[in-house]
């Protein structure tokens, strides 16, 4: 995957099309699914009750309300006005205390050395600019304090997944791919000096569906990227897509009873502030 990124990308303008994306659909209904992820990431962090949470890029609160079972005092930042309204219904019904607050994960809204705890769970990964959404999250973290991701690798699934989407809608030009915070190396360059430690796991999350069929309606229904790549393609282009992510997930099925399971590869990591 290409590592460069040109100093003439409109990084602004990728970010308005991107919450764009993102507001398409509904991805609490993706998100829904993908809770078990939240919850090993605040285990991996080791949350202790009473510390101060912030979840980047919250969506519809998955790892936010996850931090707050564990007793934490959680905000959830994200810039989908109506992902953060699902967040806070969630909330209510399990009586769960969590801030919930528009924001961009690139200009926290949020004072400097604020949390104990900075996570983000396949969310900061898509900022356009990586190194200044890094940069925001060990600012607004307290020196000894921790950040904890949770981010698709660029050889698992979901990167398989994005590199398919580029086929039909090509990224801007020189623009860094997302999955790269899924490797340690890169990981690595973004934190660079600012931390103490860094330790990364590999994990597997499986998508499970009644059929690759449900997998497909689910997700051009409800997923803004795959979404909003049918709704840009002519009928042509449709058939296309549609075939390529059959074949994606034919390649990665497990299942042999016509069902779904299709193993998707993520980067777990913990660093220390220093």
């Amino acid at each position: 995957m290409v590592s460069h990124q040109s100093p003439t990308a409109d990084l602004t303008a990728v970010k308005a099309r991107q919450q764009k994306s993102w507001s398409a659909g509904d991805y609490a209904v993706i998100g829904t699914t993908l809770i078990i992820i939240s919850e090993e990431l605040c285990e991996a962090v080791d949350l202790h009750a009473g510390q101060s949470v912030l979840d980047v890029a919250t969506g519809s609160g998955n790892t936010a309300i996850a931090a707050a079972r564990r007793f934490c005092e959680v905000t959830g930042i994200d810039y989908v006005p109506a992902l953060l309204e699902v967040g806070r219904r969630r909330a209510e019904v399990e009586h769960l205390r969590i801030a919930f607050q528009e924001g961009d994960a690139e200009n926290l809204p949020v004072a400097d050395a604020t949390y104990d705890i900075v996570l983000s769970t396949l969310g900061v990964m898509f900022a356009p600019n990586q190194e200044k959404a890094t940069s925001e999250l060990l600012r607004v973290c307290r020196s000894g304090g921790k950040v904890g991701l949770a981010n698709w690798t660029p050889t698992g699934f979901i990167g398989d997944l994005f590199r398919i989407i580029g086929k039909y809608m090509p990224p801007a030009p020189g623009l860094k791919p997302g999955a790269l915070w899924g490797t340690e190396e890169r990981l690595r360059e973004l934190f660079g000096n600012e931390i103490a430690s860094l330790q990364t796991s590999k994990r597997t999350f499986m998508f499970r569906y009644r059929s690759p069929a449900h997998w497909m309606e689910i997700f051009s229904t409800y997923y803004g990227p795959v979404f909003t790549a049918f709704q840009s393609l002519d009928a042509t282009g449709q058939q296309g897509l549609s075939q390529d992510l059959f074949q994606l997930l034919d390649r990665y099925n497990l299942a042999k009873d016509g069902t779904l399971v299709a193993p998707a590869e993520y980067l777990e990591t913990v660093a220390v502030k220093r």
